[in-house]
């Protein structure tokens, strides 16, 4: 999706459920942008249909909400619905601001002007972030995906409005402390992170405020849980706050990606990543955004992970 957009809605057309596109300069990849936000090709809150429309359904301080975003315009439907149009802009990257980013390789410079409709989103809900990086942690995608699913669909509820069918707000956060261990378990999440979740869930109305906070701060607010980390942090506050600069460490892969990308290094660690993205201060994430959206990843020397499954146990 390219071009500008119409003007920021008034509060007015905001009460009616129906806004057009906050204004932007330059292009903006609706898919790109809000992509990161997507748990796996099934995720029950989220869809994008053939008709170019993307569907959201969250759980905001106002309740629950769904929203559409389309080339003229979005509309959203729910208690929650107001709160989501006021969000829109911000969700969309107006807050973002891609002329900060100075490539400095040859390959970042191709793939920003192959992609020049990037914009890092900024949900400003912290929950619906933090949690599915807490079921990604030290399992495999395809995993985490799975139990996100199951978990939504069973404690979660239908998204308001006509949104497409099998689409589910996330559960609340006191329902996420009452799900049952045994039911964690069906899920193929074992007690760790099951354990990381309630404890998060009890105390979400502190960790929300983190989205109004600057990154590193909001970080912070996470990592005293027990059970959140780095890892987890960054992924979280990277689309709840915007961050261009919060990159993730502790990954799997993402040092040997850009140790490959940037300077032929498979076999790089976390030290070496950061010293390889240290010239783009304040744009380290988007640098890595960018090298992901290259395609250039080393050559696989080693079997995929296998998933785990705990649910027969």
């Amino acid at each position: 999706m390219a071009g500008r957009f119409a003007p920021k809605p008034t509060r007015t057309t905001v009460r009616g459920g129906h806004a057009p596109l906050p204004a932007a300069t330059g292009a903006l990849d609706l898919g790109l942008t809000l992509g990161p936000l997507r748990r796996g090709p099934a995720d029950p809150t989220f869809r994008a249909t053939p008709d170019g429309s993307v569907w959201r359904a969250s759980r905001t301080p106002d309740g629950p909400g769904t929203i559409r975003i389309r080339t003229d315009g979005a509309e959203a439907w729910g208690p929650g619905r107001e709160w989501l149009l006021e969000a829109l802009p911000a969700l969309l990257g107006a807050d973002d601001d891609p002329t900060a980013f100075v490539p400095r390789h040859k390959l970042l410079l191709a793939t920003l002007r192959r992609r020049p409709g990037l914009r890092l989103t900024r949900t400003g809900l912290v929950l619906e972030s933090l949690i599915p990086s807490v079921l990604e942690q030290k399992v495999t995608t395809h995993e985490a995906y799975g139990s996100w699913r199951t978990l939504v669909r069973k404690y979660g509820e239908p998204a308001p409005g006509p949104a497409p069918d099998g689409m589910y707000v996330m559960p609340d956060a006191r329902a996420w402390t009452r799900i049952p261990s045994w039911e964690w378990h069906r899920a193929n999440v074992d007690g760790k992170r099951s354990a990381t979740i309630v404890r998060a869930a009890r105390v979400a109305a502190r960790l929300e405020e983190a989205a109004h906070m600057d990154p590193p701060a909001a970080r912070k607010r996470l990592e005293l849980v027990p059970g959140i980390g780095p890892w987890t942090s960054a992924e979280t506050i990277q689309r709840s706050n915007g961050a261009p600069d919060e990159v993730t460490t502790g990954d799997l892969h993402l040092p040997g990606i850009v140790g490959w990308a940037l300077a032929g290094d498979r076999t790089a660690d976390d030290e070496a990543m950061l010293e390889l993205l240290a010239p783009y201060a304040g744009q380290r994430h988007r640098a890595a955004r960018l090298i992901l959206l290259s395609g250039r990843v080393p050559p696989r020397r080693a079997p995929r992970m296998t998933p785990g499954d705990i649910t027969a146990l």
